[in-house]
C-alpha cells in the first residue's frame, strides 16, 4: 500500500513539473532571425503555385455541369430527372432533384467567375515573380 502511495505521488509530482516547463517552453517564442524574409503572409506564393491545378479543376466542373444529357453531373441529365420523376408522380424526389438543380445551375456562374478571377491572379504570379517577396 505504502509503494503504491509513493508511486502515485512521484507521477503526480512528475506530471506537475513538466507541466511547467511545457508552459514555460510555450511563453519562449523564438524571435525571428534578420535573415529572415518578411512575408505578406497571404498565401500568393503558393496560390501562384496552384493556379494550374486549380485551372484544370474549374475547366473540368464547367464542362461537366454544361454537358449533355448523356453525361453524368450535368444540368441537362439532372432536368431530364426532374421530368422523369414529376412524370412518375414521384412529388417528392421531384421536389428534392429540383432543389438540387437550382443549386447545380447556380454553380455554372460562380465557377464563370471564378475562372475570370483566376486568369487575373495567374495574370499577377507572372508580373511578380510568382509570388516570391522582392
Amino acid at each position: 500500500m505504502r509503494t503504491r502511495n509513493i508511486a502515485l505521488s512521484s507521477v503526480a509530482a512528475a506530471t506537475a513539473l513538466l507541466g511547467l516547463a511545457g508552459t514555460a517552453a510555450a511563453d519562449s517564442t523564438p524571435a525571428p532571425s534578420a535573415s529572415a524574409k518578411p512575408g505578406a503572409g497571404d498565401g500568393a506564393q503558393a496560390l501562384c503555385k496552384r493556379v494550374p491545378k486549380i485551372e484544370k479543376r474549374i475547366h473540368r466542373a464547367l464542362q461537366r455541369l454544361q454537358g449533355k444529357a448523356g453525361r453524368r453531373g450535368s444540368v441537362a441529365r439532372l432536368e431530364k430527372r426532374v421530368e422523369k420523376a414529376k412524370a412518375a408522380g414521384h412529388t417528392e424526389i421531384a421536389n428534392f432533384l429540383d432543389h438540387k438543380l437550382t443549386h447545380r445551375k447556380s454553380l455554372v456562374p460562380t465557377l464563370q467567375q471564378r475562372q475570370k478571377d483566376l486568369t487575373k491572379v495567374a495574370t499577377w504570379c507572372r508580373t511578380h515573380h510568382n509570388g516570391a517577396s522582392s
